[in-house]
């Protein structure tokens, strides 16, 4: 029997059957009946929790076979990509979660929704690297809120060119609510944070009292303006197709952003703005 087929032990079947029966993102009850049936598989409590339901479903199945044979076809079909054409957000989300317990027995789902053989996790940390996508990479880094508001749909689409740009207007976003000033790009930067003739900002960062103070305040607009230029204009403007931002510049564009939200954190409201 090859080594993937393996009987896997009742937590891990319960934790794979957590994820696709769960409460908030998981299969319906009519799904998880028209999936046991298509498979040809025993549903011994029907009228349970979706959860207990596919557990229940998942043992008896194995302990017949005494392979997990049967469990891989039942994620290969709930994981078939064309069930998400209109959620790709749904299937990364839910293949994620698959993962990080199949790292226990060495598999994995892959972006075509199959079932392949993975690295073997023995703990839970190396169980959660080896599962770890980039919207959890963001919140081990402590990614600031504003970021994961504006982007996290783009990056659960794997839509990277579209995550950046929308992570990019968050903060234009941010400075427009606390300043309530209108305008865009790098006038609105020169509106809200720039010394200026009166080297009174609408926005000040620190006490501006000391020229160290005064070089981060104009290092933040300049950065903010950098970040405007390299990307939210070229994503904005380019085609698609001739813009492509892989995982780890997204990764970076995105902590960049953060640390700017992180700045702007405890900022009082300026002119009437709202925080």
């Amino acid at each position: 029997m090859p080594e993937f087929q393996q009987p896997w032990s009742y937590p891990v079947l319960k934790a794979i059957a957590d994820v696709l029966a769960d409460t908030s993102d998981g299969l319906t009850g009519r799904e998880i009946g028209d999936l046991l049936l298509r498979l040809r598989m025993e549903d011994p409590i029907p009228m349970a929790t979706k959860r207990d339901r596919l557990a229940e479903a998942f043992v008896a199945r194995q302990n017949k076979d005494q392979s997990s044979k049967r469990i891989i076809t039942f994620i290969v079909t709930a994981m078939e990509p064309v069930r998400y054409r209109n959620q790709p957000e749904l299937f990364t989300y839910r293949q994620d979660r698959l993962n990080e317990h199949l790292a226990f027995v060495g598999l994995r789902v892959n972006d075509e929704g199959r079932v392949a053989k993975g690295a073997v996790a023995r703990t839970l940390d190396e169980a959660s690297r080896l599962a770890t996508s980039i919207r959890d990479e963001l919140r081990r880094r402590g990614c600031h809120p504003e970021v994961l508001r504006y982007c996290s749909v783009e990056v659960l689409k794997k839509a990277y060119f579209h995550a950046c740009l929308e992570a990019t207007k968050s903060i234009f976003d941010r400075l427009r609510r606390l300043t309530g000033a209108s305008g865009d790009g790098a006038a609105l930067v020169d509106a809200a944070l720039a010394l200026g003739k009166s080297g009174v900002p609408m926005l000040a960062i620190n006490s501006l009292r000391t020229q160290t103070e005064r070089d981060e305040q104009a290092g933040l607009a300049n950065l903010v303006k950098g970040l405007n230029g390299l990307y939210r204009n070229p994503t904005a403007h380019d085609p698609r197709l001739n813009r492509t931002i892989t995982e780890v510049e997204l990764l970076e564009v995105l902590t960049v952003v953060s640390a700017v939200h992180r700045r702007l954190d405890g900022v009082p409201a300026s002119r009437g703005g709202l925080s």
